[in-house]
């Protein structure tokens, strides 16, 4: 079977280092979440300026990611790589050492357009780099490294609760060091003896990439893809941003209860993450999908129909740990990897991703005030868009992976080097 053929160690290498655009995205966006409050009363910001941070953070990853998608496939998938991580370091900088809000609004806009840049590239690199059999787990092991961008931003935010601003610049000046570390790291990786020739570094020619993402070929991988993750994320994202704040004013949880409820199922994911990437490559990877996806809509049901009751909501929590990890972001992102033409990954990703992470950032707007309105309203307007997301996959496994496992291999197929 094609996913227990052994990857080898350069190949897990590149893809860790494009992962961190998943860590460092999933970092960001958790510890100015994390940070808000105590951002809010050492820099006196009023409630506007406070929820402007926090629509800003989603909506420069949507604008990042359309622009990073697009440079990459003009100006080189290579060179985009490893600037971006580098501009992502500067804007985590300025976050950290921020005297006061106006400098805060500066290094957020600046790290969120590099990180938004940054996840379609890095994806795009690894899966040039990697050669079909593998491409799964390789893609898919950058959703690991979202989990963990989660997973210690909370944990800092939880051992650090009580030290102020010294413990909010350490949660994002790590993102820093991390940032600035995969920089080096990155600028020094080599993926294949061809990498460094011209047909890998020169730039596509103007227009061209663009031209092709309105073929068929491309457009409707992109639309369905698209569907999947838009309708998917609006509860995965509503939950990512507003768990805490759900159980403590929905379900009536003290504060110290939501935060360890978020922090206990963390790890949960983390291990149900990697058991995705060992089946990210062989036919499970799909057939659970249609288990977990039925699943995770159970979860939002039972939700919903205790109006977010704090019982209700423990459940949801188990069902939803349990089945996430094999019908979500994983599976997008593997899926793009595969439907999407190779010559425009960066741009039709980059776009699926901008567009996305704009509708997450309006709906995020509205969520506290519809929370307020009707709890209930919220959590059947979330299962219904996880049931269309569940039709959404369901098409791309009938119908467009078939497709693309029958047409010819890219280079990376011909080759896997080492380093």
């Amino acid at each position: 079977m094609a996913g227990t053929r052994p990857i080898p160690q350069h190949l897990w290498k590149a893809a860790a280092l494009s992962g961190m655009a998943s860590y460092l995205d999933a970092g960001l966006i958790v510890s100015i979440s994390v940070n808000l409050a105590i951002y809010r009363d050492s820099y006196d910001m009023g409630v506007w300026m406070a929820g402007a941070i926090s629509a800003i953070v989603t909506g420069c990853i949507a604008v990042g990611s359309l622009v990073g998608g697009r440079l990459a496939d003009l100006f080189g998938r290579r060179r985009v790589y490893n600037w971006d991580i580098f501009c992502f370091a500067l804007g985590a900088i300025v976050i950290t050492l921020a005297p006061d809000d106006i400098t805060l609004l500066i290094g957020v806009l600046v790290a969120g357009l590099a990180a938004g840049a940054d996840l379609p590239t890095s994806l795009a690199v690894v899966s040039d780099a990697a050669p079909s059999w593998a491409r799964g787990r390789l893609v898919a092991f950058t959703q690991v490294m979202w989990m963990l961008g989660i997973a210690v931003a909370i944990f800092l935010g939880f051992v650090l609760s009580t030290t102020g601003m010294t413990g909010a610049r350490l949660i994002t000046g790590q993102l820093a060091v991390a940032a600035l570390v995969t920089w080096a790291l990155r600028s020094r990786l080599k993926l294949s003896a061809e990498q460094d020739t011209d047909e890998d570094t020169a730039p596509a020619p103007a227009g061209s990439a663009l031209k092709n993402i309105w073929t068929r070929a491309a457009l409707l991988p992109m639309t369905a893809t698209f569907v999947f993750y838009v309708t998917w994320g609006l509860g995965a994202n509503t939950f990512g941003q507003f768990g805490t704040y759900l159980l403590v004013t929905v379900s009536d949880a003290s504060q110290s209860l939501a935060t360890g409820i978020n922090l206990a199922f963390i790890p949960i994911g983390v291990l149900l993450t990697f058991a995705f990437v060992r089946v990210a490559d062989s036919p499970w990877r799909d057939r659970l999908f249609h288990v977990a996806a039925v699943v995770q809509i159970l979860a939002f049901v039972i939700a919903s129909l205790t109006a977010g009751a704090l019982v209700g909501m423990l459940v949801f929590f188990v069902l939803y740990q349990l089945s996430n990890p094999f019908a979500g972001e994983a599976n997008y992102k593997v899926w793009s990897q595969l439907t999407l033409p190779a010559d425009t990954r960066g741009t039709t990703q980059g776009f699926t991703y901008a567009l996305s992470r704009g509708v997450f950032a309006v709906a995020a707007f509205f969520t506290p005030a519809l929370a307020d309105h009707s709890p209930a309203v919220l959590l059947w307007t979330i299962t219904a868009c996880m049931t269309l997301a569940a039709f959404a996959g369901v098409f791309i496994i009938r119908v467009l992976v078939p497709r693309a496992t029958g047409t010819a291999p890219d280079r990376a197929d011909l080759r896997v080097s080492r380093t």
